[in-house]
């Protein structure tokens, strides 16, 4: 993870949005008021179906921040728009209106209003946002829906989820950079889709309510960027003075995929993989097994090149699991066979995401009945 150096670093906290999408739309600051002839259906409204870890201290604008949050319903007529409250960095977004999808970036400032950019049939419609770039980039306040007036929404008639997934991670799990060309780049986040992510690959596959924290240059001990995961593992926002997570949503099964950062930031830099990454690895995964008791936990290894061939970190991981499963049986591991030098792309993902779902379709654990 080289390349995540000093310009992710820099792209990360610059505050600056690169709009100018190909084939993709964007939220017009200059529109934040509904104009006559629509009706407005506010953020607090209960017909809104929410997933994942959002900031909900105020439900008149739910904080969209981590990569696959999701907000879901259906509404009748022929036009749609969407407002958006303040926000902060890069935020791109999959908004699908009965299966077709434009890719939104909504900038940072204040409100601000988009439109679907089609006509639409009569009868009812379904619409899914979807967040595809990652927390670090940046969040957005969710302001609500506009429909034409006279028209109709309803919470959406959605098939209940079989699973609870969660995954604590990085890059590779958060798809960064999994539509990029040759090269990995960090400057417009617009080509970073966590839907191709192996991770929410997985989530489809088992009809699970996934919430993925996983953050770019992240590790255990040291990485790339100014926090490591114990430090913000259960934060509502990626950073150390964020509130605790309140909303006790439990996971059936939680994942950990960490340890590239902590082999490839010092690599870099010539210094030696960190001793301490053992007792650190268990004391986050003792503390996320003491919020969950009753979770199963898959810890993963691979993907990219220190996960698969760095062998300080993998006797470093190994020693840790050794421990670990020989005193708790609800604690497995995987090890990708799979990996990339640059992030993987959006086929790698599929990959990645195929040796996982084999193996946990394997698992007595995925086979007990929910």
């Amino acid at each position: 993870m080289k390349r995540l150096c000093r310009r992710l670093v820099q792209v990360l906290f610059s505050g600056i949005l690169v709009i100018g999408l190909v084939r993709a739309s964007e939220a017009d600051p200059k529109e934040a008021t509904s104009p006559l002839g629509w009706q407005s259906v506010p953020a607090n409204d209960e017909r809104f179906h929410l997933e994942g870890r959002l900031d909900r201290s105020d439900m008149s604008g739910p904080v969209m921040i981590w990569e696959g949050s999701e907000m879901a319903v259906d509404f009748s007529g022929a036009r749609l728009g969407l407002k958006w409250g303040e926000g902060t960095g890069q935020n791109f977004f999959n908004i699908s209106v009965d299966g077709e999808t434009e890719v939104v970036g909504v900038p940072a400032g204040t409100e601000t209003r988009w439109l679907w950019p089609r006509p639409l049939p009569a009868g009812r419609h379904h619409l899914v946002v979807f967040k595809r770039t990652e927390a670090l980039a940046g969040h957005v306040r969710f302001k609500g829906l506009e429909i034409e007036a006279g028209q109709e929404a309803w919470k959406p008639n959605l098939p209940p989820r079989r699973w609870r997934m969660e995954l604590y991670g990085d890059s590779i799990a958060a798809g960064a950079c999994s539509e990029d060309g040759a090269s990995d780049q960090w400057e417009d986040r617009r080509t970073h889709n966590f839907a191709v992510s192996f991770a929410n690959l997985i989530a489809r596959e088992f009809n699970a309510d996934l919430r993925c924290e996983a953050i770019s240059g992240i590790g255990v001990v040291t990485g790339w960027i100014d926090v490591t995961a114990p430090q913000i593992w259960n934060r509502v926002y990626p950073t150390r003075d964020s509130a605790l997570i309140d909303d006790h949503w439990q996971p059936d099964v939680i994942f950990v995929h960490l340890g590239d950062n902590d082999a490839d930031f010092p690599q870099s830099r010539h210094e030696p993989f960190p001793q301490d990454f053992t007792p650190a690895y268990l004391r986050l995964v003792r503390t996320i097994r003491a919020a969950n008791p009753k979770a199963q936990l898959v810890l993963l290894m691979g993907g990219m090149t220190c996960g698969a061939t760095s062998q300080p970190l993998l006797d470093a991981w190994k020693t840790a699991l050794s421990e670990l499963e020989a005193g708790d049986d609800a604690i497995s591991h995987f090890s990708f066979a799979h990996w990339t030098s640059n992030h993987p792309r959006t086929s790698e993902h599929r990959v990645l995401a195929d040796e996982l779902i084999a193996w946990l379709k394997r698992q007595p654990f995925m086979g007990r009945t929910k």
